[in-house]
């Protein structure tokens, strides 16, 4: 009976561990854990609420449009890895994953006048056509090809003419050259200080003439209602060059601030932004003019 105990109590403390390799299911083709340890801390992570916010306690607020560019060494943790991983993915395949697959985040259509006011969900069942018909042209461009037949051969009418055939091409992670933010800078004096909270999100693409195929500019794709994101970016790694056993959240980076950005547009009473009413030095000076304005607004509440 004394070894029968000491058997069992093996075999039901070595079936959990078993049960949380990857590949221990039945039918999987692999037991081997990619790693010495089983990394369970990201996925699992609880969500930081914000602190709690009255309209009595705001004292001051100021909205300003951020432009994060993918260029730049900083934001790079955004743009890799081009191809999904394992255990890592792109900002913009994980915004396509929730989006489209689990429809766990709702994509707001800019409309025309690239509205960023998010009165234009895109909502429904993630398997039905309808659905697919309205998100598709949000994260991809418009397309054609020969339509051909079993045998590869080109399909004509009945003047000869070749077939085309149209269909939506989805953008790739290496085509996303920006994203802007939409936030609320904003002095709680319930706790003495000033905050931030992000609004929204745009993934920013180069816009490109479908006749000439020439870059004419850039383009918001769509925009993400930032609050509703957080779920879905605290369970996505981010990769830490320094310390492989410590990633952070995209969540976390957004909430300590993690990336190198300008201001695009602050509010403002003719609803303009900084470009193109200012060109090369003169936009830069503009967009540190308006931080150095918050910054300056913070410094001088302590001033006596």
């Amino acid at each position: 009976m004394k070894y029968l105990f000491k058997i069992s109590f093996i075999i039901i403390f070595i079936n959990p561990l078993l049960a949380q390799l990857p590949g221990s299911s039945t039918g999987s083709q692999s037991d081997v854990l990619d790693g010495v340890y089983i990394q369970e801390h990201i996925p699992t992570k609880r969500l930081v609420p914000y602190a709690h916010l009255r309209e009595a306690d705001v004292m001051w607020s100021h909205r300003i449009w951020r432009v994060l560019d993918l260029k730049e060494k900083m934001n790079h943790k955004l743009y890799y890895p081009l191809e999904p991983q394992n255990d890592r993915m792109s900002l913009f395949d994980i915004i396509k994953y929730a989006a489209k697959v689990e429809a766990s985040i709702t994509v707001y259509d800019p409309g025309v006048d690239f509205d960023d006011k998010f009165r234009y969900p895109i909502k429904g069942d993630p398997s039905t056509q309808e659905f697919k018909d309205k998100i598709d042209p949000m994260f991809g461009y418009p397309n054609s090809r020969d339509s051909v037949d079993a045998n590869d051969e080109p399909v004509t009418d009945m003047n000869g003419d070749k077939l085309i055939v149209e269909f939506i091409s989805d953008y790739e992670a290496s085509e996303i050259v920006r994203y802007v933010l939409k936030e609320d800078w904003f002095f709680d004096k319930q706790r003495s200080m000033l905050d931030v909270r992000i609004i929204g999100i745009a993934p920013v693409v180069k816009a490109v003439n479908p006749e000439t195929q020439e870059v004419v500019g850039l383009k918001k794709l769509f925009w993400l209602y930032f609050p509703e994101c957080r779920k879905v970016f605290n369970n996505s790694f981010v990769y830490n060059p320094d310390n492989d056993a410590q990633r952070m959240s995209f969540d976390d980076l957004f909430r300590k601030r993690e990336f190198s950005s300008f201001v695009e547009k602050e509010s403002n009473v003719f609803d303009r932004s900084v470009s193109p009413n200012w060109t090369g030095i003169d936009a830069l000076l503009e967009s540190e003019r308006i931080r150095e304005e918050i910054f300056t607004f913070e410094h001088d509440l302590w001033h006596f």
